[in-house]
């Protein structure tokens, strides 16, 4: 891969993952929830799905599913089925009033918010397309294609989890005093929840 293409290929990976959606979400709740450091162990679970949807594509299977309606459909709305989970999760979650009185948090295991960044990530049948249009503009099938994929996933990788640590995570902490109060969590419960929602329906009605 000569400079040139690398640097277009830096170029693509940084506008797709500055434009929101349901991993970016996922970061700035866990952010919220759990504090920016612990945050990374959500954006850590988007990058081995990221790294699965390379794999995919790599091996002929991204082509299957973007050719095959019935399967695209079925992962499509477990992905939108996922993402309505969460959101009504976190809509009817009650805070804990003894728990904000303290001053802390409940700490989730990090096992468990990498999973669900992982899920949010791989239960994206676009993705698999994405990448399908993606990966030949940056992999020549001429050359040896082993290096040139660990140089675009590696790539795509560490350009994700800057911007969704240092940007969508940072961009949380401001709104960390709202939920130091009852009614402070709710309503950002109900945001994030929403947001959810809204994502989970793009993804179903927005072709």
């Amino acid at each position: 891969m000569t400079w040139t293409v690398w640097l277009s290929l830096l170029a693509a990976c940084v506008v797709i993952s500055f434009t929101p959606g349901a991993g970016a979400i996922n970061t700035m709740s866990n952010a919220l929830a759990q504090g920016w450091r612990r945050s990374l162990w959500g954006v850590l679970g988007q990058q081995a799905a990221l790294i699965v949807h390379v794999m995919i594509v790599a091996a002929g299977v991204g082509l299957l599913v973007s050719r095959s309606p019935v399967l695209f459909e079925i992962i499509r709305y477990a992905g939108a089925a996922y993402l309505v989970y969460l959101g009504i999760r976190l809509i009817i979650a009650r805070p804990d009033p003894q728990t904000i009185e303290r001053s802390s948090v409940v700490r989730e295991g990090a096992l468990s918010i990498f999973r669900r960044g992982f899920w949010v990530n791989l239960l994206n049948p676009k993705a698999i397309v994405f990448f399908l249009a993606f990966v030949p503009q940056f992999v020549r099938l001429d050359r040896d294609p082993l290096p040139q994929y660990l140089v675009l996933i590696g790539t795509v990788v560490v350009v994700d989890i800057l911007v969704m640590w240092f940007f969508f995570a940072a961009a949380a902490k401001p709104f960390r005093r709202f939920s130091r109060d009852v009614r402070g969590q709710r309503v950002l419960n109900s945001v994030f929840g929403v947001l959810f929602i809204l994502v989970a329906g793009l993804l179903l009605f927005v072709h």
